[in-house]
């Protein structure tokens, strides 16, 4: 279960929190909380921290850090079915190496998931992490903006996590989401600021709910920030770079 704050009554100091103990040993932690699901989780880190650092996918000081910043920041969000419904289609948006979507796969093999991103290299390294995962019965590439992927992918939950600000993200994500869909968005301290900026989108998608959730709060030491929008109308789509070439 998440924690949930409005967002229009949100401040900074919400949304920080002492640490919790002494926790050093994150792999541990992610082999206790998905123990059938902790040899793809290895497999993965070990190519993000090769291959993910060589093709500059991810910084090299990030290595020692991976499965508190990136793996669990992503997986306690799949934990909560409300956020990310049993056996939901979902699309993660300019997903980089596979960032939350890779990790929601793994620990979720009831999701659908597709990634979407527009840059070649990463693209390429998506791919060898499906075929070396053996992930394909769940998992599928899209090269390509979200906005010339309208019509052509779409999900019951439409995802994005370190890609852009809400005032942007709202027109690129809201196309993609199905009639009755939801944007599930993973944000950082500054939600506050984000959705104020974002008030303007918001309006325009006649957003009916708006609601920031707390992930991992009783287990992580920096927990999960996560805006969920529901209740809205589709967009009609934003600029974002990028090829719009399609691949598998």
């Amino acid at each position: 279960m998440t924690g949930y704050t409005s967002w229009a009554s949100l401040r900074r100091d919400d949304v920080s929190r002492e640490t919790l103990g002494n926790v050093t040993d994150w792999r541990g932690v992610a082999q206790g909380k998905y123990p059938e699901a902790i040899e793809e989780l290895d497999a993965y880190v070990e190519l993000l921290r090769t291959l993910g650092v060589e093709r500059g996918l991810i910084g090299p000081r990030e290595t020692d850090r991976i499965w508190e910043r990136h793996i669990l920041n992503c997986a306690a969000v799949a934990d909560d079915r409300e956020l990310v419904p049993q056996g939901a289609t979902v699309v993660d948006v300019g997903t980089g190496a596979g960032l939350p979507g890779f990790v929601w796969a793994v620990v979720r093999p009831d999701l659908r998931v597709t990634l979407v991103e527009s840059m070649k290299r990463r693209v390429d390294f998506l791919n060898l992490v499906v075929d070396e995962l053996s992930l394909g019965d769940r998992v599928q590439v899209f090269r390509g903006r979200a906005e010339d992927l309208a019509g052509s992918v779409s999900g019951r939950v439409v995802t994005a996590r370190a890609v852009a600000p809400m005032s942007r993200l709202v027109g690129w994500l809201t196309p993609l989401a199905e009639p009755g869909g939801e944007l599930v968005v993973l944000k950082g301290r500054n939600v506050a600021e984000e959705l104020a900026e974002a008030a303007p989108e918001m309006a325009a998608i006649e957003a009916g709910s708006v609601q920031v959730h707390v992930c991992g709060e009783a287990w992580l030491e920096e927990p999960t920030m996560v805006v969920q929008i529901a209740d809205f109308k589709p967009g009609r789509g934003g600029k974002s770079r990028g090829s719009g070439h399609r691949r598998r």
